[in-house]
């Protein structure tokens, strides 16, 4: 496979600047194994949903990932330089892995100020972010970066306009666990979901579980090699619970459908399946789809309109097919549906 072969035009104005107001108000292009396309609503889930459909979302907490801070002048005759900071990986109690800007202007041994806390750049990386190393640890360094942080939007929103107070709610599931505050970016295909959708898909019979998967930058680290099957896949930690494991095991020995929400969804449970169920536990996964992946697990995916030639739009292709997303992407771009973290949804069944 080449990357070009993943590619399409997207015309700038529908990539989405914020979400559709409510959350479920959001267009949502059904994608069936065989037949027509169909342009509904995320509020028209519950009836393409049959009772009994096991839908696995990832209830991981976005942290307010993005810091700004000084570095202080070098010497009487230099100025102080504004800071850009996105954390992306935890490196230690007190350390943290990071995308600075302005990298030129930065070595190994500045000091960051942010506020009342700081940290010094340990190491420059030859992949191109830096180790940072706190003057806070654990529980306080992780309050500091809380009081102090926004959250950290792509850059194909952030490049675009301000973060600002609306973000804070916007840009968080209503289903993410306080108590799992890792991710540097969203599991966004849940960000269509209000109470009121969740009341719905229960009367229709609809069951739900949660595992957990700590949303790295990775995500939108673009793919550098032609040769698809060169590109190496970023690593994230992800968690299945005795129970979430359970409820999607019994749906599979019975029949019914496993349909996880969003691709991180997706990848949690097709990283931990043993021969035809998922197991129970933790692990670092770097799983990479893409056409001919015999999926396990998963009969059908809710999720967003990606990137092109981005690993998740692979994704999607391996779950329907290369030709039948092409499709489905050229409809989307037609009828104007909104792209990317803040766009409009699909319900893309998997190929048989």
């Amino acid at each position: 496979m080449k990357l070009s072969d993943f590619d399409f035009e997207l015309p700038e104005e529908l990539i989405a600047l914020r979400p559709a107001r409510p959350r479920d108000a959001a267009r949502l292009l059904h994608v069936p194994a065989k037949g027509a396309l169909a342009d509904r609503g995320v509020r028209d889930l519950p009836d393409l949903l049959h009772p009994g459909d096991v839908m696995v979302f990832n209830d991981t907490r976005v942290m307010p990932a993005a810091l700004s801070g000084t570095r202080p002048a070098r010497d009487a005759t230099g100025q102080n330089v504004a800071v850009s900071v996105n954390l992306h990986q935890r490196d230690g109690r007190d350390g943290w892995r990071a995308f600075v800007k302005p990298g030129k202007r930065l070595r190994e041994g500045d000091i960051l100020q942010f506020g009342a806390f700081s940290a010094e750049i340990e190491r420059k990386t030859e992949a191109g972010d830096v180790i940072l190393r706190f003057d806070l640890a654990g529980d306080e360094l992780d309050a500091a970066i809380e009081a102090t942080g926004t959250p950290p939007l792509p850059p194909y929103i952030a490049s675009k306009r301000e973060v600002d107070a609306a973000d804070a709610d916007d840009y968080q599931t209503i289903y993410a666990d306080d108590d799992k505050s890792e991710s540097v970016a969203a599991p966004t295909a849940g960000l269509h979901f209000t109470d009121r959708l969740m009341d719905a898909l229960k009367a229709r019979g609809v069951l739900m579980t949660q595992v957990t998967l700590h949303v790295g930058a990775g995500t939108f680290l673009p793919v550098k090699t032609e040769n698809v099957a060169e590109h190496q896949m970023h690593s994230e930690w992800c968690e299945i619970s005795n129970s979430a494991a359970g409820m999607i095991n019994a749906a599979m020995a019975e029949g019914r459908r496993v349909i996880p929400v969003g691709t991180t969804a997706l990848r949690t449970i097709e990283s931990m399946a043993d021969k035809g169920r998922v197991k129970t536990g933790t692990m670092d996964t770097d799983i990479f789809i893409t056409p001919g992946y015999q999926f396990q697990i998963t009969d059908a995916l809710m999720t967003n309109f990606h990137l092109p030639k981005s690993t998740l739009f692979m994704l999607v292709s391996a779950l329907a097919g290369l030709n039948r997303m092409q499709v489905a992407y050229a409809h989307a771009i037609k009828e104007n549906y909104r792209f990317f973290s803040y766009g409009d949804s699909s319900l893309i069944e998997r190929a048989k």
